[in-house]
């Protein structure tokens, strides 16, 4: 599955019409936040990134996607109007696997699209982790206790990879609240609390390695295989 976040209706319409007709399954977005809710649910393969788009810039996206624990690696591709060369490095320098001005052509892009998969999806290694009843892969947004799948917000799954991929390690309040929800999140409220408990309530008799350090935040504790 790839994801295009593009405001521009006709855009937006002729390349996820590219997409499908090259193979590709592919949706698109008009608006971050609809993005946002899909990557909820399901990650792609990558995603095809406007700069220009109202809510928040395609910047602020991309800046979220590289601290996203779930996210960090998805391959993502700028597609802009703003082409100097300030704007391509500031682009590229941000963690854009590429970086495309507008007009462009089908073919091209299809090219690069396939380059930026072919480079990222032989260089990055499946990760997998153990821990008693809980199996986690990252990559593949995939969580199982004793063996059977569990489903998870993207915000749930998230907190699971940053404690998970910490095993042992205190993980303060802060520092979960700055990867999972940034660095405007209210530190006063008790979201941090309820999706905890949401999430060892999702995991059934693997919650229990979520361990609370009063005061501090949480951690996993268990031996990871």
């Amino acid at each position: 599955m790839i994801y295009l976040l593009e405001d521009d209706d006709s855009i937006r319409k002729l390349v996820i019409y590219a997409l499908e007709s090259q193979g590709y399954e592919a949706e698109g977005f008009d608006t971050p936040s609809k993005f946002w809710a899909a990557m909820n649910v399901k990650l792609p393969r990558l995603v095809l990134l406007d700069i220009m788009l109202p809510e928040e810039d395609g910047l602020s996206v991309l800046h979220k996607i590289r601290n996203s624990a779930a996210a960090s690696n998805l391959p993502v591709i700028m597609l802009t109007a703003k082409n100097t060369e300030f704007d391509r490095v500031q682009g590229l320098d941000r963690g854009a696997d590429d970086y495309i001005a507008k007009p462009f052509g089908m073919m091209e892009l299809m090219a690069r699209i396939r380059a930026v998969l072919r480079r990222t999806e032989q260089d990055s290694m499946v990760e997998e982790f153990s821990i008693g009843p809980l199996y986690l892969c990252p990559k593949r947004h995939e969580v199982k206790v004793e063996g059977s799948p569990v489903i998870l917000t993207y915000k749930e799954f998230t907190l699971l990879c940053l404690l998970v991929q910490n095993p042992g390690i205190v993980m303060t309040r802060s520092v979960l609240m700055d990867k999972v929800w940034g660095l405007s999140a209210e530190r006063e409220n008790r979201t941090l609390d309820v999706h905890i408990r949401t999430l060892r309530a999702k995991l059934g008799p693997a919650g229990r390695l979520i361990e609370t350090v009063r005061g501090v935040g949480y951690r996993v504790n268990g031996e990871v295989k």
